[in-house]
C-alpha cells in the first residue's frame, strides 16, 4: 500500500514563508497529477495548487497566484509547495493528493500551517 506523507508545516508570522513537501512510501507506484489543497476550520477543502507529470501544467487558485510555487520530483514522487508572504487568511491543514494509476487519487494525513504575529 502506498502513502503519502506532508511535513514542513508551522507556525509563522504574516509575510513569512514555508515550505510544504510531501513524499511517496510504501510500493513503488506511477502517479500523475499531484497537488495541494487546504482546509481551514468550517470551511470546504479547496485546491491549492495541481501539477500534471506529463506536460508540466500548473494551476493555482487565484488567491495564492504570485506566492506560492509547486513543484514536483517525478523520480521520487513528491510534490513541494513554496509558501512565500502568508497571509492569516492562509492559515489551514493543508493535504496533498496523489492520482495514483491503477489505484486512484490517495490523499495525505495533512500538516498544520498557521500565519499568525
Amino acid at each position: 500500500q502506498v502513502q503519502f506523507v506532508e511535513s514542513g508545516g508551522g507556525l509563522v508570522q504574516p509575510g513569512g514563508s514555508l515550505r510544504l513537501s510531501c513524499a511517496a512510501s510504501g510500493f513503488t507506484v506511477r502517479v500523475d497529477t499531484m497537488g495541494w489543497y487546504r482546509q481551514a476550520p468550517g470551511k470546504e477543502r479547496e485546491s491549492v495548487a495541481t501539477m500534471d507529470s506529463d506536460d508540466g501544467t500548473i494551476t493555482y487558485r487565484d488567491s495564492v497566484k504570485g506566492r506560492f510555487t509547486i513543484s514536483r520530483d517525478n523520480a521520487k514522487n513528491t510534490v513541494y509547495l513554496q509558501m512565500n508572504s502568508l497571509k492569516p487568511e492562509d492559515t489551514a491543514m493543508y493535504y496533498c493528493r496523489a492520482f495514483v494509476i491503477n489505484m486512484g487519487y490517495v490523499w495525505g494525513q495533512g500538516t498544520q500551517v498557521t500565519v499568525s504575529s
